[in-house]
């Protein structure tokens, strides 16, 4: 005798199983956002000692500030902000996308408004110039290269932001070079506007006498995009040490993995941290930051908390 399958029983227990899995997914999914959600405010400074300056130098302690994108109304980043001119940095270097909303701006400066008390430096990223946009978030998962484009963004108003950061006395250092005195040591400086714009030309650096090449001196080099023909070129001219962001640590990253895109053509194990870059016979600190914030749009942070990088520039041995 043949038994007979009740069709309604079975397509009832299919649909409870898929109710259920759907369920779980949407429980995971969401336990995963608001995870995501939380770790965007969990800021936390990262210290590096790295030595880079003359023999019998005295150290120099360097604050690293990156991708900001600030948002009005973001209280909680805006005091963490200003608890980091406790530090006492005696420089900050500031390598751009400090917005994510146009109307940012007195936001932005209320943060930094201590930080800018002490001398510094900075380049542009695309979000100083353009306002993010809403896109597919899987967009972010995928290995890319490209450059967006500007013709269909929106303007932000990066002027006022760069005069401010002028009138305190931070250095504007978008395709150009400078040399500075601090603590009995030169500065020289060189800088870029974004790779990730197709906008940076190096400048080279400073120019001085036949031999101010001899007095005790150390070369840094700032781009916002760390793209693998900049920092080939900082190499090759001789950089000490490259500072960096844009790439967001990945943003959302794999525990014991790490990042799954650096938005650029760094290698994703670059894409956050202290690590030297190598090209040409010579080897350079290359210090990529995790960034402050994220674009308004994707507000997640997964396994790649914020972060400001105090870095202590030591003598050699």
């Amino acid at each position: 005798m043949v038994e007979k399958t009740n069709f309604s029983s079975a397509f009832g227990r299919a649909t409870s199983t898929t109710a259920l899995l759907a369920g779980g997914a949407a429980a995971v999914g969401s336990a995963l956002l608001g995870y995501g959600l939380y770790e965007t405010q969990k800021f936390g400074l990262r210290r590096e000692t790295v030595k880079v300056l003359p023999r019998g130098a005295a150290d120099m302690r360097v604050l690293h500030l990156s991708d900001i994108h600030m948002i009005p109304g973001q209280a909680l980043k805006r005091r963490w902000l200003h608890q980091l001119a406790d530090e006492q940095p005696d420089y900050v270097i500031n390598t751009g996308d400090n917005l994510s909303h146009r109307e940012a701006i007195p936001a932005l400066l209320d943060a930094l408004q201590p930080l800018m008390q002490f001398p510094g430096a900075f380049v542009p990223g695309s979000n100083c110039y353009y306002a993010p946009k809403l896109k597919n978030p899987f967009k972010y998962l995928t290995r890319s290269t490209g450059r967006p484009n500007p013709s269909d963004r929106d303007m932000l108003p990066f002027e006022q932001m760069h005069q401010a950061f002028g009138a305190a006395g931070w250095v504007n250092m978008t395709n150009r070079s400078y040399s500075t005195a601090l603590n009995g040591l030169r500065l020289d400086l060189t800088g870029i506007d974004d790779p990730h714009l197709d906008r940076d030309q190096f400048a080279g650096w400073p120019q001085g006498s036949s031999t101010s090449y001899q007095a005790p001196h150390v070369r840094i080099a700032l781009t916002h995009a760390p793209y693998q023909r900049v920092l080939d070129q900082f190499t090759e001219e001789g950089a000490d040490i490259i500072f960096a962001g844009h790439t967001h640590g990945g943003q959302v990253c794999i525990p014991g993995y790490g990042a799954l895109v650096s938005n650029c053509d760094l290698p994703t194990w670059r894409a956050r941290g202290l690590t030297n870059w190598e090209h040409a016979g010579r080897s350079v600190p290359l210090n990529v930051s995790a960034g402050i914030g994220h674009s308004r749009f994707a507000p997640i942070r997964i396994a790649c908390p914020p972060e400001a990088i105090l870095l202590t520039l030591t003598a050699k041995d």
